[in-house]
């Protein structure tokens, strides 16, 4: 058991570098996975959260909820389909989608983090015209019906929060310019807001290790250049290449840096800012030569 208490404070002691080196610092994170699925989990990743604004970093969360929308769709006998990943989101759809997340998910990441005595507070894209939302289109021009691209970001709101005790909590809702409702792919939500804020860091939580090279080991740090080239060569493929395009998105838009998290990795978002182990794949600019 001493060492137990020895081994907690070399591991408090480690970590003074990283909170000297975040001290301030925004990081937007998309939650989604295990992390959401599982009330153990949710109850570890709320009071990681809470432990991060103590230690003066301010987190952002963004979160989906495609299980949980599926479940309602069904329960309400409403049928949708993907195209490219995609929801088709007619009118009918978009109501569930937007009850949902804006409820029933989006409260329960509030109160999960409020239950570890931090102060969040829940919204959505539509809120303060956070995320305006142009209608999207399928890889082939396909009619999504309301699937929103962001088009602009307006984070005035989410920096009175930081300027706080608060932990905005954001569900991935979009205000289109003509009074629609918009749903959007929550890692192209929280690349947006990571961009348009010029976080420090981009988490996007996954339940894969993260960027796997040919032999199939994680790869931990990458260069947009060796992304591009991976994707390319046909490297990263699948349901990688959303998350490393939306990697790439918001490192032109001026994020420091994006990390692919494994999620399912207890403690997952302290390990990766708070050790020098990490949790995933790092993706940086190309260094100035």
């Amino acid at each position: 058991m001493h060492r137990d208490w020895i081994a907690t404070a070399r591991t408090l002691s480690e970590a003074l570098p990283y909170l000297q080196r975040y001290d301030g610092a925004t990081v937007v994170i998309k939650m989604g996975g295990h992390a959401m699925g599982d009330d153990e989990a949710m109850t570890r990743f709320a009071r990681d959260i809470v432990l991060m604004k103590q230690c003066n970093v301010h987190p952002v969360l963004v979160h989906g909820g495609g299980p949980m929308i599926n479940q309602m769709l069904d329960r309400l006998g409403v049928t949708s389909s993907f195209v490219g990943g995609k929801r088709v989101t007619d009118a009918a759809t978009v109501e569930v989608v937007e009850m949902v997340l804006s409820g029933t998910v989006n409260k329960r990441i509030v109160q999960a983090i409020n239950a570890q005595g931090g102060r969040a507070v829940g919204l959505s894209g539509k809120d303060a015209n956070l995320i305006v939302c142009d209608r999207a289109s399928g890889p082939r021009g396909e009619d999504l019906g309301f699937v929103g691209e962001p088009t602009q970001v307006n984070p005035a709101v989410l920096r009175t929060f930081l300027d706080s005790a608060f932990i905005p909590v954001v569900a991935p809702l979009g205000a289109g310019r003509n009074g629609e409702t918009f749903n959007i792919n929550g890692d192209n939500a929280a690349g947006a807001i990571a961009a348009a804020m010029k976080a420090d860091r981009l988490l996007l939580l996954t339940d894969v290790a993260g960027v796997k090279d040919g032999d199939g080991d994680v790869i931990t740090n990458l260069t947009s250049q060796q992304v591009r080239q991976l994707t390319e060569d046909g490297v990263i493929a699948g349901g990688m290449i959303p998350k490393t395009q939306t990697a790439l998105d918001a490192i032109d838009g001026g994020v420091r840096a994006v990390v692919i998290v494994d999620g399912r990795a207890p403690h997952a978002v302290l390990l990766e800012l708070f050790t020098e182990h990490g949790a995933g794949t790092l993706i940086r600019a190309q260094p100035r030569p």
